[in-house]
């Protein structure tokens, strides 16, 4: 381990180095494609690495992998590099690796990065869709009441699930957190289809990264060097704000304040940064800017590489200490205005015409000035960039796979884990609510078909009585129409003559032999009295055999 990490040596053999303690005040790399700023790159994250610094780097394509294997004698850039060393007096120069851990936000050439919509939080999910405040603040309550009510926010669909539930819910939430309206709940549900459509659903899950799996060491004292498959990422902006956006807040929530220790915690870099800030949305400009200026003070520096110096907003420019410019080409009115901006952002050197020397410098070479120990920028130095020791060039897809499995991570990331979380419960919620509902609705129509029956059965039972009355009338009719047939048939009227005059003779006898028991012996006034008394019972006595 050393104070710094050489960097290369001046045309006049004055060594280069970037002092650890001071490599917290961040740096750019920058230069015309193929000016070696990749190979330069490379001897700065190993030169971090051997002391003991970890390092993450967002490899856009994908050369920077080469890392993880130690350079090859038989390799094509050897005799160049050797030539090199030798030139700026590097006697320990030798080919080595770097310990190396793959990362993938879609898990396909690494570790899969994810962290939780919980731990990303509405404010940063709320800038990051852009949303205008009314939309951040139904975010808010979005989350507000999942955390009230112990619904986890663990993905997109969780999201999803719960901005569904609090538009269901907005009368109720109205009341109680304010107007929560189902337009701003409409267009932030879009603004999260946005962020899937990029592939989001990989980022957002469990396993969550641990900060302390990305900043380590190994077991001989180097500092882990992180490497993001940035490749296919590059094509999908959202997804690649949203991970810088959370990697950048996790590091200042876990990181201490310990102001300038003597080498960093961490080194950022920021690969092909114009592509970054070509695409960056509003508030990952705005998180850069402020990560930059406030990240000194927790042992964190970040490093831009880019290819021209004016790429780099001035609000983030303005902080970096540590340059390293390789050759630019003046051929446009932009790239001669950039010659003009790096001339006079280096410290002056007499020695050295920046304005003129920055268009003939030679792949390998650059203007270099960097912090000392007290922190004043050197003055400007043409300087030969000391080789890689490891690979220059990507590893093949069988050592990537070989790094992987045999990391200190292992498999702790590599599967999914999907708990019960917001979209579960709340899908088991609307399930019971629905078969309550079907249940109360099947009570209601077999109450109603009962009800139904029982107005039949009543209408059925009338019918039937009605029925059975008239039958009975019917009936009655029809038997008293017999009998008056009956009644008017000859037979009929002969039997009844024939009763009537033996019920008159009958009766003729009886009552004169109860007159002879009663009055005696005829006589003229018993005859008479008998008489009368006789016609008396025949009367009655005939009526009594008639009926």
């Amino acid at each position: 381990m050393t104070d710094g990490i050489f960097i290369g040596a001046s045309v006049d053999g004055k060594p280069q180095t970037l002092e650890l303690k001071r490599a917290n005040r961040h740096g750019l790399i920058a230069g015309a494609t193929g000016t070696g700023k990749t190979v330069t790159l490379q001897g700065i994250i190993e030169g971090f690495s051997a002391n003991g610094v970890p390092c993450f780097v967002a490899d856009v394509k994908g050369d920077l992998s080469g890392l993880a294997m130690a350079g090859s004698p038989t390799a094509k850039t050897h005799a160049t590099f050797a030539e090199r060393a030798n030139a700026i007096g590097d006697e320990n120069w030798a080919y080595a690796d770097n310990p190396v851990q793959f990362w993938d936000l879609f898990g396909e050439q690494g570790h899969p990065i994810r962290t939780t919509i919980s731990e990303m939080g509405p404010l940063l999910l709320s800038r990051l869709m852009d949303l205008n405040e009314v939309q951040e603040g139904v975010l808010t309550i979005a989350f507000h009441v999942a955390d009230k009510e112990g619904l986890l926010l663990i993905d997109l669909d969780d999201l999803q699930a719960m901005l569904t539930e609090c538009a269901g819910r907005a009368d109720e939430l109205t009341v109680t957190y304010g107007n929560v309206s189902k337009q701003s709940i409409g267009a932030t549900q879009r603004s999260l289809l946005q962020l899937r459509t990029q592939g989001a659903e990989n980022f957002f899950g469990e396993p969550a990264l641990e900060m302390n799996d990305f900043i380590g060491v190994d077991d001989k004292g180097r500092g882990i060097v992180n490497i993001l498959a940035a490749d296919k990422l590059m094509a999908s902006p959202k997804l690649y704000a949203t991970f810088l956006l959370w990697l950048m807040s996790e590091l200042f929530e876990h990181l201490p304040e310990i102001g300038d220790p003597n080498k960093p915690v961490l080194c950022f870099f920021f690969d092909e940064a114009h592509l970054l800030f070509d695409e960056a949305p509003k508030a990952l400009l705005e998180k850069i800017e402020q990560f930059v200026r406030l990240i000194r003070s927790k042992g964190v520096g970040v490093y831009f590489i880019t290819q021209n110096p004016i790429d780099v907003p001035d609000t983030v420019a303005g902080q970096l200490g540590n340059r390293v410019q390789h050759a630019l080409r003046a051929f446009t009115p932009r790239d001669q205005a950039a010659v003009r901006s790096a001339a006079e952002t280096f410290r002056a050197n007499p020695g050295v015409d920046v304005a003129t020397i920055i268009t003939e410098l030679k792949v390998g070479e650059a203007l270099v000035s960097l912090l000392q120990a007290d922190g004043a920028p050197t003055p400007v130095e043409r300087t030969l960039i000391k080789p890689p020791a490891s690979r220059v060039g990507p590893i093949t897809p069988a050592e990537r796979k070989v790094m992987i499995e045999t990391d200190a991570v292992g498999a702790k990331y590599d599967t999914l884990v999907d708990r019960e979380s917001a979209e579960e419960l709340l899908a088991a919620k609307t399930q019971e609510a629905s078969a309550a509902a079907a249940e109360a609705k099947a009570t209601t129509e077999a109450d109603k078909a009962a009800a139904a029956q029982a107005k039949l059965d009543a209408k059925a039972a009338k019918e039937a009585e009605r029925a059975r009355i008239a039958d009975q009338r019917e009936a009655d009719r029809q038997q008293r129409e017999a009998d008056r047939e009956a009644a008017n048939s000859p037979w009929t009227k002969m039997a009844s003559s024939a009763t009537r005059a033996a019920s008159s003779s009958i009766g003729r006898q009886v009552a004169n032999e109860i007159g002879k028991q009663v009055f005696g012996t005829k006589s003229r006034r018993s005859s008479s009295s008998g008489g009368l008394v006789g016609t008396v019972l025949r009367g009655v006595l005939g009526g009594l055999f008639r009926g």
